[in-house]
Protein backbone atom coordinates (compact mmCIF):
# COMPACT_ATOMS: atom_id res chain seq x y z
CA UNK A 1 0.00 0.00 0.00
CA UNK A 2 0.85 3.60 -0.92
CA UNK A 3 1.40 6.35 1.77
CA UNK A 4 0.50 9.78 1.02
CA UNK A 5 1.40 13.06 2.76
CA UNK A 6 -1.91 14.26 2.05
CA UNK A 7 -5.04 12.70 0.66
CA UNK A 8 -4.44 12.44 -3.54
CA UNK A 9 -6.91 14.66 -5.53
CA UNK A 10 -10.01 12.97 -6.95
CA UNK A 11 -9.78 12.96 -10.74
CA UNK A 12 -11.47 15.17 -13.34
CA UNK A 13 -14.03 13.22 -14.92
CA UNK A 14 -16.29 14.77 -17.50
CA UNK A 15 -19.37 13.21 -18.70
CA UNK A 16 -19.75 11.20 -21.89
CA UNK A 17 -23.51 11.50 -23.95
CA UNK A 18 -25.19 8.25 -24.31
CA UNK A 19 -23.62 5.88 -21.80
CA UNK A 20 -22.96 6.28 -17.88
CA UNK A 21 -19.08 6.06 -17.86
CA UNK A 22 -17.34 9.40 -17.30
CA UNK A 23 -14.14 10.18 -18.76
CA UNK A 24 -11.14 11.44 -17.18
CA UNK A 25 -9.14 13.97 -18.25
CA UNK A 26 -5.15 13.31 -18.03
CA UNK A 27 -3.80 16.75 -19.49
CA UNK A 28 -5.41 19.39 -21.80
CA UNK A 29 -3.42 20.63 -24.45
CA UNK A 30 -4.73 24.28 -26.70
CA UNK A 31 -3.46 24.93 -30.22
CA UNK A 32 -2.85 28.83 -30.63
CA UNK A 33 -4.37 30.41 -33.43
CA UNK A 34 -5.81 28.21 -35.38
CA UNK A 35 -8.42 29.74 -37.70
CA UNK A 36 -7.00 32.67 -40.26
CA UNK A 37 -9.66 35.58 -39.26
CA UNK A 38 -8.90 35.01 -35.70
CA UNK A 39 -5.30 35.16 -36.30
CA UNK A 40 -5.65 38.55 -38.03
CA UNK A 41 -8.00 40.13 -35.02
CA UNK A 42 -5.50 39.27 -32.71
CA UNK A 43 -2.25 41.08 -35.58
CA UNK A 44 -0.66 38.31 -36.50
CA UNK A 45 -0.10 36.67 -40.43
CA UNK A 46 -2.83 33.93 -40.71
CA UNK A 47 -0.42 32.41 -43.12
CA UNK A 48 -0.46 28.41 -42.58
CA UNK A 49 2.91 28.47 -40.12
CA UNK A 50 3.84 25.54 -37.87
CA UNK A 51 1.00 25.46 -35.11
CA UNK A 52 2.40 26.11 -31.60
CA UNK A 53 0.51 24.73 -28.04
CA UNK A 54 -0.02 25.52 -24.78
CA UNK A 55 -1.45 24.02 -22.08
CA UNK A 56 -4.45 24.41 -18.94
CA UNK A 57 -4.62 22.47 -16.27
CA UNK A 58 -6.94 19.25 -15.86
CA UNK A 59 -7.92 21.38 -12.86
CA UNK A 60 -9.17 24.48 -14.73
CA UNK A 61 -12.18 22.81 -16.07
CA UNK A 62 -15.44 23.74 -15.24
CA UNK A 63 -18.05 21.19 -16.09
CA UNK A 64 -21.26 21.57 -17.43
CA UNK A 65 -23.93 23.07 -15.60
CA UNK A 66 -21.34 25.01 -13.30
CA UNK A 67 -21.08 28.83 -13.42
CA UNK A 68 -17.50 30.18 -14.77
CA UNK A 69 -16.47 32.73 -11.77
CA UNK A 70 -15.11 35.91 -12.96
CA UNK A 71 -10.76 36.09 -11.78
CA UNK A 72 -8.86 38.09 -9.47
CA UNK A 73 -5.93 40.67 -11.03
CA UNK A 74 -7.89 41.10 -14.28
CA UNK A 75 -10.24 43.25 -15.56
CA UNK A 76 -10.36 42.18 -19.42
CA UNK A 77 -11.31 38.84 -20.17
CA UNK A 78 -12.10 37.24 -23.01
CA UNK A 79 -14.30 34.43 -24.20
CA UNK A 80 -13.16 31.90 -27.34
CA UNK A 81 -15.66 29.47 -27.96
CA UNK A 82 -13.31 26.57 -29.23
CA UNK A 83 -14.21 22.40 -30.59
CA UNK A 84 -12.37 20.11 -28.38
CA UNK A 85 -10.88 16.62 -29.17
CA UNK A 86 -11.15 13.79 -26.41
CA UNK A 87 -8.30 11.06 -26.98
CA UNK A 88 -8.70 7.52 -25.92
CA UNK A 89 -5.20 6.26 -26.35
CA UNK A 90 -2.25 8.45 -28.23
CA UNK A 91 2.03 7.96 -28.44
CA UNK A 92 4.30 9.78 -30.23
CA UNK A 93 5.01 10.77 -33.67
CA UNK A 94 1.81 9.41 -34.54
CA UNK A 95 1.61 9.30 -38.58
CA UNK A 96 -1.24 11.76 -39.36
CA UNK A 97 -3.03 8.51 -42.10
CA UNK A 98 -3.63 6.46 -38.20
CA UNK A 99 -4.36 9.93 -35.90
CA UNK A 100 -8.10 9.86 -35.78
CA UNK A 101 -7.76 6.01 -34.22
CA UNK A 102 -6.84 8.12 -31.32
CA UNK A 103 -10.03 10.45 -31.00
CA UNK A 104 -12.72 9.02 -28.63
CA UNK A 105 -15.23 12.16 -29.15
CA UNK A 106 -15.47 15.81 -29.38
CA UNK A 107 -17.45 18.82 -27.39
CA UNK A 108 -17.13 22.28 -27.28
CA UNK A 109 -15.23 24.46 -24.57
CA UNK A 110 -14.33 27.81 -23.84
CA UNK A 111 -10.85 29.05 -23.23
CA UNK A 112 -10.94 31.87 -21.09
CA UNK A 113 -8.09 34.33 -21.85
CA UNK A 114 -7.41 37.08 -19.22
CA UNK A 115 -6.30 39.75 -21.92
CA UNK A 116 -4.84 42.25 -20.29
CA UNK A 117 -2.33 39.72 -18.17
CA UNK A 118 -1.85 38.20 -21.68
CA UNK A 119 -0.92 41.45 -23.70
CA UNK A 120 1.69 42.53 -20.69
CA UNK A 121 3.30 38.88 -21.09
CA UNK A 122 3.78 39.29 -24.68
CA UNK A 123 4.96 42.92 -24.15
CA UNK A 124 7.81 41.67 -22.00
CA UNK A 125 8.75 38.39 -23.78
CA UNK A 126 7.34 36.37 -20.83
CA UNK A 127 4.83 32.90 -20.55
CA UNK A 128 1.34 32.92 -20.76
CA UNK A 129 0.09 30.83 -17.87
CA UNK A 130 -1.24 33.30 -15.20
CA UNK A 131 -3.34 34.12 -18.58
CA UNK A 132 -4.56 31.37 -19.44
CA UNK A 133 -4.13 28.49 -16.78
CA UNK A 134 -6.10 29.79 -14.26
CA UNK A 135 -8.60 28.45 -12.04
CA UNK A 136 -12.01 27.86 -13.69
CA UNK A 137 -10.41 29.05 -17.54
CA UNK A 138 -11.83 25.84 -19.37
CA UNK A 139 -15.18 25.42 -19.77
CA UNK A 140 -16.54 22.18 -21.37
CA UNK A 141 -19.55 20.35 -22.55
CA UNK A 142 -20.21 16.88 -22.43
CA UNK A 143 -18.22 14.27 -24.86
CA UNK A 144 -20.42 13.26 -27.66
CA UNK A 145 -18.31 9.62 -28.98
CA UNK A 146 -16.53 9.70 -32.87
CA UNK A 147 -18.98 6.56 -32.38
CA UNK A 148 -21.71 7.57 -32.64
CA UNK A 149 -21.13 11.12 -34.53
CA UNK A 150 -17.55 10.03 -37.11
CA UNK A 151 -15.11 12.87 -37.20
CA UNK A 152 -16.87 16.11 -38.37
CA UNK A 153 -14.72 18.04 -40.86
CA UNK A 154 -17.75 21.11 -40.51
CA UNK A 155 -20.37 22.48 -38.83
CA UNK A 156 -21.36 26.08 -37.67
CA UNK A 157 -19.57 26.87 -34.04
CA UNK A 158 -21.01 29.99 -32.46
CA UNK A 159 -20.88 31.29 -29.03
CA UNK A 160 -23.83 34.04 -27.82
CA UNK A 161 -23.38 36.67 -25.07
CA UNK A 162 -26.58 37.61 -23.79
CA UNK A 163 -28.43 36.23 -26.68
CA UNK A 164 -26.12 37.56 -29.32
CA UNK A 165 -23.89 36.13 -31.49
CA UNK A 166 -20.75 37.43 -31.42
CA UNK A 167 -18.59 34.94 -32.60
CA UNK A 168 -19.49 32.72 -35.36
CA UNK A 169 -17.49 30.17 -37.85
CA UNK A 170 -17.36 26.39 -38.81
CA UNK A 171 -14.64 24.40 -37.99
CA UNK A 172 -13.98 23.73 -41.52
CA UNK A 173 -12.21 26.60 -41.45
CA UNK A 174 -9.61 25.78 -38.95
CA UNK A 175 -5.93 26.51 -40.71
CA UNK A 176 -4.53 22.89 -38.98
CA UNK A 177 -7.39 19.55 -39.03
CA UNK A 178 -7.47 17.20 -36.23
CA UNK A 179 -5.36 14.48 -37.64
CA UNK A 180 -2.78 17.01 -38.48
CA UNK A 181 -3.03 18.31 -34.82
CA UNK A 182 -2.96 15.16 -33.36
CA UNK A 183 0.32 14.20 -35.35
CA UNK A 184 2.31 17.60 -35.17
CA UNK A 185 1.25 17.54 -30.68
CA UNK A 186 2.98 13.66 -30.76
CA UNK A 187 6.35 14.91 -31.77
CA UNK A 188 6.45 17.26 -28.80
CA UNK A 189 5.06 15.20 -26.32
CA UNK A 190 3.70 11.53 -25.16
CA UNK A 191 0.30 11.79 -25.85
CA UNK A 192 -2.33 9.41 -24.39
CA UNK A 193 -5.94 8.49 -23.59
CA UNK A 194 -7.46 11.42 -21.19
CA UNK A 195 -5.94 14.27 -22.92
CA UNK A 196 -7.97 17.13 -24.34
CA UNK A 197 -6.75 19.07 -27.56
CA UNK A 198 -8.11 22.47 -27.81
CA UNK A 199 -8.46 23.00 -31.22
CA UNK A 200 -8.66 27.10 -31.69
CA UNK A 201 -11.30 29.70 -32.24
CA UNK A 202 -12.92 32.04 -35.08
CA UNK A 203 -13.50 35.72 -34.61
CA UNK A 204 -15.12 37.80 -32.37
CA UNK A 205 -13.15 37.01 -29.24
CA UNK A 206 -14.38 39.77 -26.78
CA UNK A 207 -14.53 40.42 -23.24
CA UNK A 208 -17.24 39.03 -20.75
CA UNK A 209 -19.19 40.76 -17.84
CA UNK A 210 -19.95 39.53 -14.59
CA UNK A 211 -23.96 38.62 -14.25
CA UNK A 212 -23.56 37.41 -18.71
CA UNK A 213 -25.08 34.45 -19.95
CA UNK A 214 -23.10 32.66 -22.39
CA UNK A 215 -24.53 30.07 -24.56
CA UNK A 216 -22.04 27.90 -27.23
CA UNK A 217 -22.47 25.45 -29.91
CA UNK A 218 -21.36 23.38 -32.50
CA UNK A 219 -23.27 21.59 -35.11
CA UNK A 220 -23.37 17.96 -35.05
CA UNK A 221 -21.21 17.77 -31.39
CA UNK A 222 -23.02 20.07 -28.85
CA UNK A 223 -24.19 22.50 -26.72
CA UNK A 224 -22.71 24.58 -23.42
CA UNK A 225 -24.80 27.50 -21.10
CA UNK A 226 -23.16 29.06 -18.25
CA UNK A 227 -23.33 32.55 -15.98
CA UNK A 228 -20.80 34.58 -15.49
CA UNK A 229 -20.77 35.41 -11.98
Amino acid sequence: MTYTVFPVPPPVVIPVNGIVEMFPVRRIYCVGRNYAAHAVEMGHDPQREAPFFFQKNRENIVLPGSPFPYPSLSSNVHHEVECYIALQNGGSDIPEESALETVFGYGVSVDFTRRDLQSEAKTKGRPWEMAKAFESSAPVSAITRSLDIGHPHSGRIELLRNGKAVQVGDINQMIWKTQEIIAVLSRFVALDAGDLILTGTPAGVGPVERDDHIECRIAGIGELSFDVI
